[in-house]
């Protein structure tokens, strides 16, 4: 596919992110320079423990980077305060980690409402319950994610990442924890809401069926970027 687009979502500019000290120091990024065109879907590869996550990480502003500089939608975050990083996050990323990462006191229904809440979004219940049907679980919305399946716990963090319209959606291997039917499953649910939604979409995969999908396709490997073919 050609991209025609030229504005950045994310930008990372010579960014680094080291792990311990001294001898038991961890490159996890060394000097990563990468741009993801905005309205795009960008596929993450490489091998365990060759920084993917923490790339993803980086890109979203959950974790900080030790130098360089990381750019969302033009918004550079290294002079930003935490509260004015976190209203950025809230409002222009969504995240969805492997391990689903719901709130186990809340229903499912409740993670997703708090998430809408928080941004303040105008009709939150009823954003709250379309999201949830459009995902199958318009009749599980009262189940706390004890009571679900691997497959409807992710379905509920596809709609919480989705709730309040982010701009950019990354993607930890949101399918790593699934059978592959229900990886499946869940995947074209993914694939469904971004193009319903037109959002910039990352994902971390080991799956190559996914990323022959993707507009473009980018390896790590010991924290630098190296070209693939194809992309």
């Amino acid at each position: 596919m050609t991209i025609t687009t030229t504005a950045a979502a994310v930008e990372l500019r010579a960014v680094t992110r080291t792990y311990g000290t001294g001898d038991r120091a961890v490159n996890a990024l060394d000097r990563v320079d990468l741009r993801i065109p905005s309205a795009t879907f960008t596929a993450v590869m490489g091998p365990s423990g060759s920084g993917k996550s923490t790339l993803l990480h980086c890109a979203a502003g959950l974790d900080r980077a030790d130098g360089g500089e990381v750019v969302i939608d033009g918004v550079p975050l290294g002079g930003l305060r935490e509260r004015a990083l976190t209203r950025l996050r809230r409002d222009r990323v969504g995240f969805v980690f492997q391990n689903f990462q719901l709130l186990a006191n809340l229903t499912a229904r409740e993670n997703v409402l708090l998430t809408l809440e928080l941004a303040g979004v105008e009709g939150a219940a009823r954003r709250c319950d379309d999201l949830l049907a459009q995902v199958g679980l318009a009749r599980r919305g009262h189940h706390y994610p004890s009571q679900l399946s691997g497959g409807e716990q992710q379905r509920v963090a596809l709609a919480r990442a989705f709730a309040p319209r982010p701009s950019i959606l990354l993607a930890d291997e949101p399918t790593g924890n699934l059978d592959r039917e229900t990886a499946l499953t869940v995947l074209e649910l993914l694939f469904g809401l971004r193009e319903q939604h037109a959002r910039t979409l990352v994902i971390v995969t080991h799956d190559p069926e996914v990323a022959a999908r993707a507009d473009r396709r980018i390896a790590l490997r010991a924290g630098r970027v190296e070209p693939v073919s194809g992309s």
